[in-house]
């Protein structure tokens, strides 16, 4: 009897569906695998040794053997819990998107050691930023660089002229700012003030740390978020299922 290959790997777990009677079918984001689906035998059974380990947004280090048609975790333990997003409603919905806006742009099987760790890193701050929405934006930026995306913000994605501090316009279609001139009649290009525009260059161009300590104001955040969602549902092209949730539930806590 051929003996089963093993190979161990860290892994964040984006996604979880039942499987069977017992089982858990995980998609799970790694450092060096990329996103890779798996099934986890037996982690519905209140004796399960592995349930603890394999729950949504977990870092865990697994032993997986492989499969004929999905690998089989065989052992897991708990790197990173983040037990803060789980005592809180409003910070674990802020993590459904992040892992959804994850599993949405990224294919299987393609390594990318930088998203693991923002992602990973995503979930730290999500456990005690003050600002949320900010935290979500730094996130959105970065994701988007790190998976060939990047929105254009310091020139006229159509005449390449330097953008003059002015209102300018977004469009989604283009990747990035039009000046004045070429967005006045470009069809599906969205106003942007230069407050909003000064805050995604800021966050573009620095890190975290820096990046949380800016204070914006309630109808600037709003604007960043109207630009953002509409640049990564045209680039996705569709809408994300967590959001609406977000939305209503960030009205009932904090009135947003």
């Amino acid at each position: 009897m051929r003996r089963e290959r093993l190979y161990r790997t860290e892994a964040i777990v984006l996604k979880r569906s039942d499987f069977g009677e017992a089982d858990r079918l995980l998609t799970l984001y790694t450092p060096k695998l990329g996103k890779i689906r798996v099934i986890a035998k037996g982690v519905r059974k209140p004796t399960s040794r592995k349930s603890g380990h394999v729950e949504l947004f977990t870092h865990s280090q697994l032993l997986i053997a492989k499969g004929r048609n999905l690998d089989i975790v065989t052992q897991a333990e708990t790197v990173h819990a983040f037990r803060p997003l789980r005592e809180d409603l409003l910070r674990i919905t802020y993590a459904y998107y992040a892992a959804e806006l994850m599993d949405l742009f990224v294919e299987e099987g393609i390594e990318n050691h930088p998203l693991f760790d923002l992602l990973l890193a995503m979930l730290g701050w999500l456990g005690d930023a003050s600002d949320l929405d900010l935290t979500t934006r730094f996130f959105e930026l970065h994701l988007l660089s790190l998976m060939g995306y990047r929105p254009q913000l310091f020139q006229c994605v159509a005449c390449r002229r330097q953008i003059e501090p002015v209102a300018n316009f977004f469009s989604a279609a283009d990747g990035g700012i039009l000046c004045a001139d070429c967005g006045q009649n470009h069809r599906g290009a969205q106003e942007i003030t230069l407050n909003a525009l000064k805050v995604l260059r800021f966050m573009q161009t620095r890190d975290y740390d820096t990046c949380r300590r800016l204070r914006l104001s309630p109808p600037l955040h709003r604007e960043l978020e109207t630009i953002m969602y509409h640049y990564i549902t045209y680039t996705l092209e569709r809408n994300l299922k967590s959001v609406k949730f977000l939305k209503t539930l960030r009205r009932q806590w904090v009135g947003k």
